[in-house]
């Protein structure tokens, strides 16, 4: 059962075409910020175990700053389909922004 968890206020999301680590529930996420569009994916690269939120946006894609993988913002699938992160539900309400986990 999913559960709706505030991850930040508007004020602490990342700049447009950035991304940041935030937490939900104890659960690290990647937070990315599209052209004010925000998605929420797990942080943690299947590859290496790499911090996607500390890496960049390219093409509609997070990439992996420890080896260069990527994720679509969307779906999360890998850049060869082969490997997939969670992609988690963003909403807000007022100035608090809501992540479903």
């Amino acid at each position: 059962m999913s559960q709706l968890v505030k991850i930040c206020d508007r004020k602490d999301l990342p700049r447009s075409g950035d991304v940041k680590e935030l937490s939900a529930g104890g659960r690290p996420l990647c937070i990315a910020n599209v052209d004010g569009v925000i998605r929420a994916l797990d942080n943690e690269c299947p590859h290496h175990g790499g911090p996607l939120g500390e890496g960049m946006i390219e093409n509609g894609r997070v990439v992996c700053p420890w080896h260069a993988w990527s994720f679509d913002l969307v779906t999360g699938v890998s850049e060869g389909g082969d490997e997939r992160v969670a992609v988690f539900p963003v909403s807000t309400k007022g100035d608090e922004v809501f992540v479903e986990i």
